[in-house]
This record gives structure tokens, sequence and C-alpha cells, in this order.
């Protein structure tokens, strides 16, 4: 995101995709962007090799999106940038899991400060840089740090024949071989083909604030949940008790509430992926497993953690990954970062992130296409 996506508590700035000149979207250029490899800001420091790991399927997560998100007038955070990364195996995704930190989906944080040993004082230049300046994606030019060939984490591993490639780890060498590597390996062409299926669509991740809208009454946000509800369980009164009406009658008439809120906001927006809104509150998907102040464990420098940003579920739309239990999925995704923003010299802290999904009785709002 741009320079100035500090926000107050009630401002809301909206996440967009556009496509992008593929140097707009390297490092020096300080991108918020979606799919491809990570374009890593700090070259020092970066995420482990079994932090990048999905701890049910033990496979490699792939690099969902990054969001540049400074914080004006703190020296250390000059340059900051929110990685996130998911696991791409469906079967991983359990419904409102809250183990997913760490599990099957990560986000770390980088900053650092204007004057750096990576990047200029200044700001990058608006015109595209000769080509003969293109950086190597194989390798970080400064820290020398060597990346994966596939999903340009940080790669350990080389492959025995050319050691040209490197790679994070035998899954992703295994993947490189079918795909390309094994015709390819000790010619020149092994390193000039840098994009694999493994990845997401690359695309810019663009910006603009969200327009006030005056609120409803909420009688009419309520009698469109209740109608709802009605139409979808009209046999129930026949095999429950009274009790278990009234009580399932509250939850759903609240729960399709909370979704109707949650629809009426992105109606006029319907292609943001993202929301970004520091220090205020997610726009939620549903009433069920919205988390505690308990649930959000403080930052390991001991402050406490707000929400900064959510993924939306229209992202999985764009990425192609919306097919009903046959995809990775989730009703939203609530970023929540150190208070703090604690510097750590180099080093990516890991942050917390909370998957709500839809409930059972609702269903991803559609885009249609433009």
């Amino acid at each position: 995101m741009s320079g100035d996506t500090n926000t107050s508590s009630a401002e809301v700035v909206l996440g967009f995709l556009e496509e992008a000149e593929p140097w707009r979207l390297q490092s020096p250029q300080f991108p918020s962007k979606v799919g491809g490899k990570p374009a890593w800001l700090s070259q020092r420091g970066l995420p482990s090799l079994p932090g990048l790991e999905c701890e049910i399927c033990r496979l490699p997560m792939a690099f969902l999106l990054q969001v540049y998100a400074p914080i004006s007038g703190q020296d250390t955070s000059f340059h900051r940038t929110l990685f996130l990364f998911c696991c791409k195996t469906h079967e991983c995704y359990t419904c409102n899991d809250s183990r997913c930190i760490k599990v099957f989906l990560s986000v770390f944080r980088s900053q650092l400060p204007r004057r750096n040993e990576f990047y200029p004082y200044n700001p990058p230049p608006e015109d595209e840089p000769p080509s003969n300046s293109e950086p190597d994606q194989g390798v970080l030019s400064i820290s020398g740090v060597k990346l994966c060939w596939v999903c340009g984490c940080p790669g350990n591993k080389t492959c025995s024949r050319c050691h040209i490639v490197s790679y994070c780890g035998k899954h992703h060498q295994t993947l490189h071989w079918k795909h390309a590597h094994k015709k390819e390996c000790g010619s020149q062409e092994a390193s000039t083909v840098t994009t694999h299926p493994f990845l997401f669509p690359e695309s810019e991740l663009v910006t603009e604030p969200e327009e006030e809208e005056e609120e409803k009454e909420d009688e009419d946000v309520a009698k469109e949940a209740e109608e709802e509800g009605a139409e979808d369980c009209p046999s129930l009164a026949d095999t429950l008790a009274e009790t278990d009406l009234e009580e399932m009658a509250m939850h759903e008439t609240e729960d399709n509430k909370m979704f109707q809120r949650f629809k009426k906001k992105i109606a006029p927006e319907p292609h943001q992926v993202l929301r970004y809104s520091r220090g205020s509150s997610p726009l939620w998907v549903s009433s069920q497993h919205i988390p505690s102040d308990q649930d959000i464990p403080p930052c390991t420098c001991g402050a406490k953690r707000i929400f900064e940003f959510q993924v939306m579920p229209q992202l999985l739309n764009s990425l192609c990954e919306d097919s009903t239990g046959a995809s990775i999925d989730w009703g939203t995704l609530a970023i929540y970062t150190c208070s703090a923003s604690c510097y750590h010299d180099d080093q990516y802290c890991p942050e917390f992130i909370w998957k709500q999904d839809f409930g059972s009785d609702q269903q991803h709002p559609q885009i249609t296409p433009t």
C-alpha cells in the first residue's frame, strides 16, 4: 500500500487487484501485491523454513500476498511490509479452526528505517529501470541469501547436478524437476524461466479509501435476515422442541443479520479483496467464531496486538480458488499485529491471523465480471 496508509479508527482503505509491469512488483518499488513470489523487504532474517511449512500436511506454504504499510512518525517503520502465506492443500482448512496461526496460515512483519543497507534514502524512480539492472531472482543481492526457484522463499538446497538452482526443500525440487528442470538442467535455460504453477497469479494491490454511506435502520437488516431464515428452515418446527427452536431462531437471526451487514457493506465495491484499518475492527461475515481479547495473543515483545487488515473472500474468486470443498477457503482472514510495531533489527516477526468461515447456510459473495 502507499506510504500514507495510517488510518484513523473509522477510516478504511480498500484493496483491489490490477495488472502491473513485473518491475513494479519487485522489492525496490516497495509493492503491495498478491501472488507470484515474495518481494522481500529486509534481505536478512527471513522466515525459517519450518515457519513456512504447514503443520498439518507438512508441505511448503505458498505466498499469498504482501501489504506495504509504513507507520508515519516511527523511524524504525519507515519501510514496513506484512507477508501472508497459506497452505494450498484444501483438506487442511477445517471450518473455523482456531489453530490456523502457524499451522496452515502464517503472517510475518518486516520493517526498516529510512537509512538501511538495502535501499536508497530517496524514493524509487517512477521510470522502468534498465533491463540490465534487473535483480537475480535466485539470490538476494546484498545478503546473498539463496531463494527457492519454485516459491521464492529461502532455499539452502541446490540441484546436485547443475548446482545452479536452489530449493527450499525436496518437495519443490521434485516439482521443478517434473515441470521443467529435467530438460533444462545444466543449460543456460535453467535460470531464465522463473515461474511455476505452484504460485498464485500475480497482481498489484492498489488502494483507495472507502466512501462512507449512511447506515439503514437495523430493523430492515434484521427483517431481511428473518425472512431468509424462514425460507431456509420451513419444516424444523415439526422435529425440534420449542426451546431448541427459540435458541436456533435467535442464533440464525443474529448470524444472518451479521451476514447481511457484511454483504451490504461490500456491495458498493464488490471487487475489494482487502480492507485495511489499523487499530479498528474487522468486518465479520458471521456472528460465530469471533475472537475475544483473550484469543489474540500479545506480541513477543509484550505489547498488545491490534487489528490491521483483513483478506476478503473475493480474493478466492480472483485466484480461481472458489470451488466449495475442493479448494482453500475462508470467509475472512483477520490479521493482528504488534501495537508497538516492535523492531528486531532485520528479523521477520511472526504476527497473528484469525480465520473466520461462512455459516453453513451462507455463500461466498459472487462477483459479476466487468
